[in-house]
């Protein structure tokens, strides 16, 4: 891959300093760039890694494939659905049974381009699986997070992989309303959602500095989440294939196949912490940006936290 023409140089293999003694938890670890973000952090002996993903037939076969490529990793799966509150919440409470520490929580997991629906919580499916199933998680573990930051050279990441597709966020930037996403366009919802993952990221950071959080944009990346573009919209239906066939060159900028793909979010979760911390929003390989005017302003993300912590107490879910 062409590194040198778009960012960073960052191999996983030499960049990414020992693991020891770390637990980490990966949503959506049962396939693409959640795969293999847990495959490369495997490699650096961590004391656990839950792979967090909804259905067990699938984090099984994954977890297979990365104990062929490393044999002794400790890996544990964790069932979670994030458009439903209560596995979120099943999920954090299953976590905190098995661990008292976490280090580094990367929330990969994500939908893009659904037709409008409803969570069984009341939030737009992509709002509610992409923002606010991880914002629940975070929150819920947040007692370990914080706890394992105080510990002796601790360095503790949360990592929001958000999308460059943030820019289709519609004006205000955050809807509130959830019945008023209907009106809007799958790729506007989708930006809507994204919008929320670096808006939140940004928020987590400034409450809690002993914290490193931050938000990422893999660059596009050619996984199984095209195909629902490709079933809702013509463009995407003629162009992914175009894509695929060029993405394993590293030829056109942010234009990536799943390993390149990982990379910028396994170096916001390895790299070094003042560098990370030093910006809320990241695109490959480690190139700061300020992404759009809604993702800097930290009025919309004070505004978005409080929104969101009294959307779920008031559904009982603290």
């Amino acid at each position: 891959m062409l590194q040198w023409l778009f960012g960073r140089s960052f191999d996983p293999s030499e960049d990414i300093p020992t693991l020891a003694g770390k637990v980490i938890l990966v949503t959506g670890g049962n396939a693409g760039l959640g795969k293999e973000t847990i495959l490369q952090l495997a490699k650096h002996e961590p004391k656990e890694i839950f792979l967090a993903a909804r259905t067990r037939s699938k984090a099984e076969s994954a977890m297979a494939d990365i104990l062929k490529a490393v044999p002794r990793v400790n890996i544990t799966f964790l069932e979670l659905d994030l458009s439903s509150f209560a596995s979120v919440k099943q999920a954090a409470k299953d976590f905190q049974s098995r661990s008292d520490r976490l280090d580094i929580l990367i929330n990969n997991a994500g939908v893009a381009a659904l037709p409008y629906s409803i969570t069984k919580d009341g939030f737009e499916i992509q709002f509610g699986t992409n923002h606010m199933g991880h914002a629940l998680l975070t929150q819920l573990l947040l007692p370990t997070v914080l706890k394992t930051a105080e510990l002796p050279d601790a360095d503790v990441r949360v990592i929001n992989v958000s999308s460059k597709g943030h820019m289709f966020a519609p004006a205000p930037g955050i809807i509130y309303e959830q019945a008023a996403l209907e009106k809007l366009e799958p790729l506007e919802r989708y930006g809507h959602s994204k919008l929320a993952n670096i808006l939140h990221a940004r928020e987590l950071q400034r409450r809690y500095p002993s914290i490193t959080a931050t938000a990422v944009h893999p660059g596009v990346i050619i996984t199984d989440i095209y195909d629902t573009y490709s079933e809702t919209s013509l463009a995407m239906r003629y162009l992914a294939p175009a894509v695929k066939a060029v993405a394993s060159y590293g030829i056109l900028p942010d234009v990536y196949d799943v390993p390149g793909g990982a990379l910028t979010q396994l170096w916001a979760a390895t790299a070094p912490r003042e560098k990370v911390r030093s910006g809320h929003y990241w695109t490959p390989v480690g190139v700061k940006s300020a992404g759009t005017s809604f993702a800097q302003d930290a009025d919309l993300a004070t505004q978005l936290w409080e929104w969101t912590t009294k959307e779920i107490a008031r559904r009982d879910f603290q």
